[in-house]
């Protein structure tokens, strides 16, 4: 099979974490036999500096061309700390995500044993978790309108918008994924408040009909945001909106002991992304430190989604495993034994998957 990949490595740690993954990629291609073609492109900070704009024309048709992008990370200190810069390097991820047609965003939480001791939860809550965030990335406060300021900046406005066709289209990709797991969707709105909840709420009852063989439930964002401390082994899929599904998700992620780990799939119309979910870490570029596992289990999410290449994603994830079984882990994982820098494991991963 041809794999057409385009690279876009981004700001911070984001081009070091990618050619680690990149390892990875080669790796399965030479072990199952997979052509590789990809290019790389600007996006973010980089994108600015080099053309003025976070996501350029250029980087916006190699995207639409390739079958899958592989994304590290967006984001610098040189825009977070001007408040008054007009163009900033997030706004590139948002139109990356307009332009795509990326309109969910895929989270497998899963926790690892070497790494539960890590998680602020206790472990007989944490041990065996294992669950997926599907959070609605085109709709919402996001991206709604009007939305800005009064003439004399003492007043701000955001208008949260969202369409049946929108909610119809990522319910029913949740109940799929559930299908393939155990059979249980979780709708988190705030339908107690929220019009755009309420039509949530509706929409996804009239849906639940279709899939009489998964289990469904509704939840408040508030109580969802506490269940996810509380007992979070009790969720299987949880389906939600934009700006809920950016702030559970982060939630859910820190339970499993490392940001460092947790990979991502940005689901398209056109293209599908695939990016570790932390950020671009700008205080580690450079130093070869920053943890690639999120970033190359990203890629076996890659040949999962956009490839439906099962036996290569799962070749990928052994050998991350194996890797954190062997102790071959950058320091911010490494609990007290010998750390090894981002090339380093990022060879030993790309080693263990061609034996």
């Amino acid at each position: 099979m041809k794999l057409n990949i385009a690279l876009l490595p981004g700001d911070g740690i984001g081009p070091e974490i990618i050619e680690q993954g990149m390892k990875a990629v080669k790796a399965v291609c030479e072990k199952f036999g997979h052509e590789l073609s990809y290019e790389e492109a600007l996006v973010g900070a980089a994108a600015i500096d080099a053309t003025g704009v976070p996501y350029p024309d250029e980087t916006h048709e190699l995207c639409m061309k390739s079958d899958a992008v592989y994304f590290g990370a967006i984001g610098s200190p040189k825009y977070d700390n001007d408040p008054s810069a007009k163009v900033r390097p997030e706004q590139g991820l948002l139109a990356m995500r307009k332009k795509l047609g990326l309109y969910a965003n895929i989270r497998p939480v899963t926790t690892f044993p070497s790494l539960i001791h890590k998680s602020p939860l206790r472990a007989d809550l944490v041990d065996g978790a294992d669950f997926m965030c599907i959070r609605e990335l085109t709709g919402g406060l996001y991206f709604g309108r009007p939305q800005g300021r009064s003439e004399d900046g003492n007043t701000a406005y955001d208008t949260c918008v969202y369409t049946r066709e929108e909610i119809e289209r990522i319910v029913r990709l949740a109940y799929r994924y559930a299908q393939k797991r155990r059979k249980k969707v979780t709708v988190v709105d705030k339908a107690n408040i929220l019009a755009t909840s309420r039509l949530w709420r509706q929409v996804s009852q009239e849906i639940e009909k279709e899939y009489p063989d998964v289990e469904t439930e509704y939840m408040f964002v508030d109580n969802a945001a506490m269940r996810i401390i509380q007992w979070p082994k009790s969720f299987d899929v949880m389906v939600t909106e934009n700006m809920f599904g950016d702030i559970l998700t982060d939630e859910a992620s820190v339970i499993t002991g490392s940001l460092g780990m947790l990979p991502s799939a940005s689901i398209g119309i056109h293209t599908s992304v695939f990016e570790p979910i932390h950020g671009s870490y700008p205080q580690a570029a450079g130093k070869n430190i920053a943890n690639p596992l999120a970033t190359i289990l990203s890629a076996a999410l890659m040949f999962e989604y956009a490839f439906n290449l099962t036996e290569e994603g799962k070749a990928i994830r052994n050998a991350v495993a194996a890797s954190m079984d062997a102790g071959i882990v950058t320091e911010d994982i490494a609990s007290g034994g010998k750390a090894f820098s981002t090339d380093e494991v990022g060879d030993w991963i790309a080693g263990a998957i061609v034996k």
